[in-house]
């Protein structure tokens, strides 16, 4: 699932971004800069601050945020091949998505002025890349409290996400080519129920920049 996650976060969502030349988020593990333009932001970058506390994790998407607001182009490159470790049990998954939780968070924040300057759909992407868990947490807490309360299941709301989950295993199997990911749907399960409470969770500790491992 992990892998198909990684797939899906490079090959569709930054590919589509890099069509408007404003990448969000340079992944740590494949990302290369400019020198001159790097150097020109490294005061900035080996500074970064929240609410005047220091904050090193998320640095990759503060770096690619960084280099936006410069007036700089992120590009999607499809041919990269790159390496990373990535968590193989469910403690290390979770302090992993806590992390990047609190720094798109963070860095939507700092991106705030940025995104009047971008292409529409970018910022329609970012609303929807912080906005969308939410809602969704909001509407199942909502499906939730109708059945606790009411004895009543909300099937519109089931059949929807339902739908939209299929949908999107299914556009990912016809473009991989690859019938495993008709198996990402069950990743709907891990997301409603582990990672919408724990971006919920994020929101509320956004001052908190402890790393959560050695």
């Amino acid at each position: 699932l992990i892998d198909m996650e990684y797939w899906l976060a490079c090959n569709e969502e930054r590919a589509a971004q890099g069509r408007f030349g404003a990448v969000m988020c340079c992944c740590g593990p494949c990302a290369m800069y400019r020198r001159s333009c790097l150097l020109s932001l490294l005061d900035q970058y080996e500074t970064q601050l929240f609410r005047g506390k220091p904050s090193d994790f998320g640095e990759d998407r503060h770096l690619t945020i960084l280099m936006l607001k410069a007036g700089f182009r992120t590009e999607y490159v499809p041919g990269a091949v790159a390496a990373t470790v990535v968590p193989d049990k469910m403690g290390p998954y979770l302090r992993q998505q806590l992390r990047w939780a609190r720094s798109t968070f963070r860095d939507t924040m700092l991106a705030r002025g940025l995104l009047r300057g971008l292409d529409r759909y970018l910022t329609l992407d970012v609303m929807g890349e912080n906005l969308g868990p939410l809602l969704l947490g909001i509407a199942v807490v909502t499906a939730l409290g109708e059945l606790l309360f009411s004895r009543t299941v909300n099937w519109w709301t089931v059949l929807a996400i339902v739908t939209m989950t299929i949908i999107r295993s299914t556009v990912l199997s016809f473009r991989t080519r690859q019938l495993r990911f008709i198996g990402y749907s069950m990743h709907a399960l891990i997301r409603i129920f582990l990672l919408i409470p724990l971006k919920a969770y994020a929101l509320c500790t956004l001052s908190n920049s402890d790393w959560l491992s050695r």
